[in-house]
């Protein structure tokens, strides 16, 4: 005998509402497990966590701080990916927004309006994004090279180029030798609201997820994009200009995510430095995936991310473990939930060998 997985032909809509707590309990199972494999007692642990996470006002501020990247990188991942591009370079286009949006807080703030001055920032972010975005997108629509592999590798290239930035010409001279750029002056610094660190970035991020919703549910522009990434022929029949919608999917994409970067610069660090490249990028698409490309769905798993960041740091603090667990949960529940994923949507088949 011999086994395989067939595609149901209906899937088990009841599925759809077992599997995913199912998910979820399990990859939970799996914390405990390291929570004991490490001397903590689990229930102890996870209550900490939710403690650190959501036991007040400020620490929730605190997950929403963390979650704003989450979201406008896991926004970036899944329009690219509702057209079946797979943007993995979300890391490198959002440190390109950020640097392209420093540039205009470090060299034009003083020469234009104080009040175009954060706007100017946020364009120049979304641009930075946008041209790293497009280079991929190029190369796939023109040359059918893999999106895949020339989008990683940029990553790399624009980590090294923000390190030469802040390493070189645009170290601050009174830094004392320690790498970064000099602090933005006011005019630059993202507003903060109810004297938590949250910042512009939230609001940019929500409504980011209602416009990108909005143009995939009810325009022709979205439903183009949509019927190309679930049949190509299809669109190829109905003459939709397909290397036009891969070359604005990746710039809107990489346009996204350089703005996660130019919110993260202005919003927290108020300066370029080491700290931008943290793997938001990369998050990003665990978060495109567990909200499965849906606007919405991001939002929700980008708070939950953000919760087990803040909780990991609240459990390193408080029960001396190392908040890596949270990182650790984070693969667990991937895991589980794209293994929920293929439980609803296929079967296992069991074949005689003749």
């Amino acid at each position: 005998m011999r086994f395989a997985l067939r595609k149901r032909i209906r899937p088990l809509y009841w599925r759809r509402y077992l599997i995913p707590p199912a998910a979820i309990l399990s990859a939970l199972c799996f914390g405990a497990i390291l929570f004991l494999w490490v001397g903590v007692n689990p229930v102890r642990a996870y209550i900490e966590m939710l403690k650190g996470s959501f036991g007040s006002l400020y620490n929730f501020s605190e997950v929403l701080v963390r979650a704003t990247p989450l979201i406008l990188c896991g926004l970036s991942v899944a329009l690219a990916g509702k057209m079946q591009i797979w943007n993995i370079g979300a890391e490198g286009q959002l440190v390109m927004g950020g640097a392209a949006g420093a540039g205009v807080a470090l060299f034009l703030s003083s020469r234009i309006p104080a009040p175009l001055v954060i706007p100017a920032m946020l364009f120049s972010g979304f641009l930075g994004g946008a041209a790293w975005g497009l280079i991929p997108g190029v190369l796939r629509a023109r040359f059918r090279v893999n999106e895949i592999i020339t989008s990683l590798m940029l990553n790399y290239v624009a980590i090294f180029w923000l390190e030469h930035l802040y390493f070189g010409p645009w170290r601050d001279p009174a830094g004392r030798g320690f790498p970064g750029t000099a602090i933005f002056t006011d005019a630059a610094w993202f507003p903060r609201f109810f004297n938590t660190r949250i910042h512009l970035g939230l609001p940019i991020g929500l409504l980011a997820a209602l416009v990108i919703w909005y143009l995939l549910a009810y325009t022709e522009w979205g439903y183009q994009v949509r019927v190309t990434g679930a049949n190509p022929k299809a669109a190829r029949y109905a003459q939709i200009p397909i290397v036009r919608k891969i070359l604005w999917i990746m710039i809107l994409s990489g346009g996204l995510a350089g703005l996660a970067g130019i919110c993260e610069t202005a919003g927290i660090y108020y300066r370029l430095q080491q700290g931008l490249a943290a793997g938001n990028g990369y998050t990003g698409i665990v978060v495109a995936w567990l909200g499965r490309l849906h606007s919405g769905s991001i939002l929700m798993i980008s708070i939950l991310l953000g919760g087990l960041m803040v909780g990991g740091d609240q459990l390193q603090i408080s029960m001396q473990v190392p908040s890596s667990i949270g990182l650790a949960l984070q693969g667990a529940i991937l895991f589980s939930v794209l293994g929920g994923q293929v439980l609803q949507e296929y079967e296992l088949e069991i074949r005689k060998k003749h």
